[in-house]
């Protein structure tokens, strides 16, 4: 005999509701995205947070899964709540019990088939290198210093390399749930900001394996330092071998700034309706 939900739990289900937030963070204190035991994490702040204000425990799911160290400004993550009053006081109540290195800023309704990572057309990430002759005390928790003068001409063709669908084993491990090791990357570039020394790797996929990003950046390094040839990088990226990429890139340089929906956009915190066909 199949067994009947009980109607209490019927009754509380059709209560809930379901919310979207865009929180920005500065993961230099905190051990990832993803909870972990007896280790602070954003995910496990969050969830304290709305604790406190719900009175019930509750379940938050992120876009993307930053590693220790990472930062972000635009992470999606969506919850289910029975929630009478305002978003306007959700949000402010949830700021106020959040640190200082986490803040919501923006919360709205979700539709009920929302999923913060599973409804994601795309994922932008950036990586800042800090590339002049001294190190930076302000930049230190934010960038990656290279006292060393990079051809970023020649790390602009090995990125080239990266458009399409790839198998990129050579440059990560695969994620929970999702085995295959094969990803999609629509953008992938390196732009020059001079005025503050800075030179910044942007990709936008459909997914990331775990460690890819940083590790591309790590490896690319080495094609602008002059120690392989871009051509040597897309021997690496088809070889699929973990071993001989470069080193991997140190977290702090790496920021979560865009995630893509079929309707909406979240970039730099912002929400933005797409009106207009992607491709």
């Amino acid at each position: 005999m199949q067994k009947r939900t009980p109607r209490i739990l019927l009754l509380f289900l059709l209560i809930m509701k379901k919310f979207m937030a865009v929180v920005e963070y500065d993961g230099t204190n905190y051990h990832g995205w993803q909870l972990q035991k007896d280790l602070p994490t954003i995910q496990g702040s969050i969830e304290a947070a709305l604790g406190r204000i719900l009175k019930v425990p509750t379940r938050v799911h992120g876009a993307g899964r930053t590693d220790a160290g990472v930062h972000a400004v635009s992470q999606v993550a969506h919850f289910s709540a029975d929630w009478a009053h305002s978003l306007a006081e959700l949000r402010t109540g949830c700021n106020a019990l959040l640190p200082a290195d986490i803040v919501v800023r923006y919360l709205d309704r979700a539709a009920d088939d929302f999923h913060a990572r599973h409804s994601a057309r795309s994922k932008t990430y950036q990586y800042q290198v800090l590339n002049v002759p001294l190190r930076s005390p302000v930049q230190r928790l934010y960038a990656w210093h290279i006292p060393y003068q990079l051809e970023v001409s020649l790390m602009n063709v090995a990125a080239s390399y990266l458009i399409g669908s790839h198998d990129f084993a050579a440059f990560g491990s695969a994620t929970d749930g999702t085995p295959s090791t094969i990803r999609e990357v629509l953008e992938a570039r390196w732009d020059i900001a001079v005025n503050e020394g800075i030179t910044r790797f942007s990709i936008r996929a459909t997914g990331f394996l775990r460690y890819m990003v940083r590790s591309i950046v790590g490896t690319i390094i080495m094609v602008g330092k002059g120690k392989i040839t871009p051509k040597e990088f897309r021997d690496i990226l088809v070889s699929c071998d973990r071993s001989r990429s470069g080193p991997t890139g140190p977290p702090h340089g790496l920021c979560l700034v865009s995630v893509d929906y079929d309707d909406f956009l979240i970039c730099n915190g912002n929400f933005t309706t797409m009106t207009t066909s992607k491709t």
